[in-house]
């Protein structure tokens, strides 16, 4: 019962990430785009929640093979509701994993904001949910080659979460070129609301996935505030040396990297993990999207491939550095088992290469049936009113 108790919150708490990051979105944007660029995360809610009762689920988490979950849990057959005296309920576990899937999906959109055609992009995550997330989730928790044969680690979405986004915004964005007008964050207020709502939900993302009250959800649980905090130190000191200026925007952005760092670490790490992870994948972030991306000139309008991407890379290789046997049953480098950081690299490169492929190709199919861009009058009025009809603010 307590299990049951702990993962139902747990699930309630990644839920909000997804309405949190529609505001951290958002209020990066332009004014006239606001509704728009929240509209692409709450539609992640509803199209993840039809497709993975019916069929999404199941193709992660059915028994299947070490490639292809497979129909076992179709509509949710044979997928239990009664509380058991040990462990969750098969349909929490259900619960939970569709909230893991649509802050996925949400996330990709930061790549995409103010000029994805809304038609578009809902083809496109329909299709990329069933045809790309099923897989790689069944590939690293559902029984497949990731986990059985690799043995690579990924405690909470590492690969399955950050790079598979992150990948697939890159290319989407690559797809659709640049936007015709770049701004800066309008609202940093309301930036600061949705970054804290994604930092709350992050407690029951990391802790809930041992999916029971343990001790290793309390390591998950401290080294999860442990390596945002320090995310925020590397970012903010940065910023400090480079710029003369702690922002208040890099404290957000380094809070989410440290975030980021630590989900495919989170229980298998010490506490002096969780900090070098935070430092680090803050540090690696800050360089992506400071310096990388002006360099070579991709417009990955909301930073989802700077901070996911390469912070779900990096947080990735580095579970390989620090993990230690005496948190989450695992010797990584300094464990003295230097293998586990080519089990990550492997992990890695083929989560990157099989995202950026699929995507691509589901995106150029979705590019015959619709446009993937809006045209150039509808990006200068702003999507808000030429796609919803709605405006956030008075004029």
């Amino acid at each position: 019962m307590a299990d049951t108790g702990f993962v139902f919150i747990c699930a309630l708490l990644v839920w909000l990430m997804t309405p949190g990051l529609a505001f951290f979105y958002g209020g990066m944007g332009q004014t006239k785009n606001v509704l728009s660029t929240a509209m692409y995360s709450f539609s992640a809610i509803v199209v993840v929640s039809i497709l993975w009762v019916i069929v999404g689920y199941s193709l992660a988490f059915s028994p299947g093979n070490l490639f292809f979950g497979g129909f076992d849990y179709v509509w949710l057959k044979d997928v239990g509701y009664s509380i058991p005296k040990e462990g969750i309920p098969d349909v929490l576990n259900m619960m939970f994993q569709l909230t893991f899937c649509a802050v996925t999906v949400a996330i990709i959109s930061g790549a995409v904001a103010e000029r994805m055609n809304f038609t578009a992009w809902l083809l496109f995550i329909s299709l990329w949910v069933l045809l790309v997330y099923t897989f790689v989730a069944h590939w690293v928790w559902g029984g497949g080659f990731i986990d059985e044969k690799i043995g690579a680690l990924d405690f909470a979405g590492g690969t399955v979460v950050h790079i598979a986004s992150g990948v697939a915004g890159l290319v989407l964005a690559l797809m659709l070129g640049k936007r015709k007008e770049i701004a800066l964050p309008h609202n940093l207020t309301l930036v600061g609301l949705g970054a804290t709502l994604v930092w709350l939900g992050w407690y029951g993302f990391n802790t809930g996935s041992a999916l029971g009250l343990t001790d290793i959800a309390m390591h998950a649980f401290v080294n999860t505030n442990t390596a945002a905090v320090f995310g925020i130190v590397a970012w903010v000191g940065i910023e400090w040396i480079v710029i003369k200026k702690p922002t208040f925007l890099g404290t957000m952005s380094g809070a989410l990297a440290g975030l980021v760092g630590i989900t495919p670490a989170a229980g298998f790490v010490t506490i002096t993990g969780a900090m070098c992870i935070g430092l680090l994948t803050a540090a690696g972030c800050y360089w992506a999207i400071a310096y990388l991306k002006p360099r070579l000139g991709y417009d990955d309008a909301l930073d989802a491939f700077g901070l996911h991407g390469i912070g779900g890379t990096i947080g990735a290789l580095l579970t390989g550095v620090f993990a230690t046997s005496s948190v989450g049953g695992t010797d990584g480098l300094f464990s003295g088992n230097p293998m586990l950081v080519w089990d990550q690299f492997l992990a890695v490169i083929i989560t990157i290469a099989f995202v950026a492929v699929m995507t691509y190709l589901i995106a150029k199919v979705v590019s015959f049936i619709t446009p993937l861009r809006v045209n150039q009058k509808a990006e200068q009025t702003g999507l808000d009113v030429t796609i919803h009809g709605e405006r956030a603010y008075r004029e």
